[in-house]
């Protein structure tokens, strides 16, 4: 060992030994400090004692809040029947489908009525393999550590999603009723087939990238990747069936007399049943305070289909967003809603409320972050989506309290909604998808900026389970 290398080894220890003792370190002076901020109080131990060996929420209920709940709602739209996406990530799906069936429930006056989760389902996951697999096409020539590239490959596949995926799959591949393409064992249980789709197109993105870094050209790329879509088509049809091209289908009257029956294929019966130009008729709303209002947004790669449209949404105050909301509700007209479903959600009573849990007198300290800082440092995000149905105005015609239709069953929640207080609503409501004719025309000229753009991880991408 010479003399130059033991003088490097030596400089490397002592700077590692005085990082390891730095400022910023715990001392034991500091660690003496920290210890005397607890004083050990019977009031202390019995809360100790009762956390033990109890669930942490239950504790902090607040019993000064579970009077009875009011249910009932100025403004509605009827819905007949909640669907369940069980152990899946669909909400998105459940949550876009409902829209659209709860029109033509009304239309039709139906019975209850589905359209099939799963042949959107198929689509889908067809539809992400090719955009990740696209994805590492368009990038081989940068590094595997380069911020797009690893974020592929963390993100090969997910079944969720916004409401983008609606526009994107409906728009394209139609629609059927639930009964011609029924749910599966993976269609609910999406966790098992999610890992193995994954694994196979991460196989396979690598692949794609060593060929690029051979010489490959472009049309021998598009050939390897059709090739790999063949075998993951196989694996979603061993999955979750074959999707049909051509059905027969009987319309029923809400007593369950038939009507008439047709044959169809899957874009015939959206065009005759719903005819609705999902990209271009629908507005997605955000209410980030972390980031200009009054401005429209783009995030890359925030779309369902390679060929598919970014969804692109107008940053706006709660207050704003909430009277296109009402108008829209009051014209029997449900929506696409997203929000942070797990904060203060008192799920044996469907409940959303920020007043359900007092974590602050159970642990002794307040938690005190608003909107815009639980935003910035990750503590909150849209995280579910579900379908905005019912508003109650006050006698000033204000907003105290909304329902949403839920996809958890219909023994979840109040009768399979979730209610939800207007002071919840403002802390954790993110999304809203209205219809245009419900946007006043100062908003709308707000879509003719250039959108900005952001990168798929900015944190409003996470999608919605």
């Amino acid at each position: 060992m010479n003399k130059r290398f033991i003088t490097a080894f030596a400089l490397a220890a002592a700077i590692y030994a005085n990082a390891q003792q730095g400022d910023g370190g715990i001392s034991s002076d500091m660690l003496q400090s920290i210890k005397q901020s607890y004083k050990a109080t019977a009031s202390d131990k019995a809360i100790r004692n009762a956390i033990g060996g109890n669930d942490i929420k239950k504790l902090a209920l607040n019993q000064d809040n579970l009077t009875s709940m009011d249910t009932y709602f100025s403004n509605k739209v009827e819905s007949k029947g909640i669907a369940d996406q069980k152990k899946s990530g669909r909400c998105w799906l459940f949550t876009g489908l409902n829209v659209m069936r709860a029109k033509m429930i009304a239309k039709y006056k139906l019975g209850s009525f589905e359209f099939s989760q799963n042949y959107c389902f198929f689509w889908d996951q067809l539809e992400k393999s090719n955009l990740f697999l696209q994805g590492v096409i368009d990038t081989y020539k940068k590094p595997m550590d380069d911020k797009m590239v690893e974020w592929l490959f963390k993100n090969p596949l997910s079944d969720g999603g916004q409401f983008t995926g609606i526009s994107d799959i409906v728009g394209k591949y139609g629609l059927v009723p639930k009964e011609v393409m029924p749910e599966t064992n993976s269609s609910n249980n999406t966790n098992q087939m999610a890992n193995l789709l994954s694994l196979k197109l991460r196989e396979y993105g690598l692949q794609l990238r060593e060929q690029a870094a051979n010489g490959a050209k472009k049309e021998a790329l598009a050939k390897s990747k059709t090739e790999m879509l063949g075998t993951i088509y196989r694996m979603l049809i061993l999955n979750l069936g074959v999707p049909p091209t051509e059905f027969t289908w009987t319309l029923k009257d809400a007593k369950g007399n038939p009507v008439n029956t047709k044959q169809y294929t899957p874009m015939s019966f959206f065009k005759e049943y719903v005819n609705n130009d999902l990209t271009n008729n629908y507005v997605m709303f955000m209410n980030d305070p972390t980031r200009d209002y009054y401005k429209t947004y783009e995030i890359d790669f925030d779309r369902h289909r390679y060929d598919g449209k970014n969804w692109t949404y107008v940053n706006l105050p709660i207050n704003e967003i909430k009277e296109m909301a009402i108008s829209s509700i009051k014209d029997s007209t449900m929506m696409y809603f997203s929000c942070d479903v797990g904060k203060f959600l008192n799920s044996d009573r469907g409940l959303l409320d920020i007043n359900n849990y007092d974590y602050a007198a159970l642990m002794g300290t307040s938690f005190s972050m608003d909107k815009k800082q639980r935003v910035q440092s990750f503590a909150s995000g849209s995280s579910h989506a579900m379908t905005l149905m019912a508003v109650n105005l006050d006698k000033d015609g204000k907003p105290n309290k909304w329902m949403v239709e839920n996809s958890w069953g219909a023994t979840s929640g109040y009768q399979g909604h979730l209610i939800m207080t207007d002071e919840w609503f403002n802390e954790y409501m993110f999304r809203l998808v209205v219809e245009k004719k419900y946007v006043p025309a100062k908003v709308m000229e707000l879509l003719k900026q250039k959108p900005i753009r952001l990168p798929a991880w900015d944190p409003m991408f996470a999608e919605e389970e």
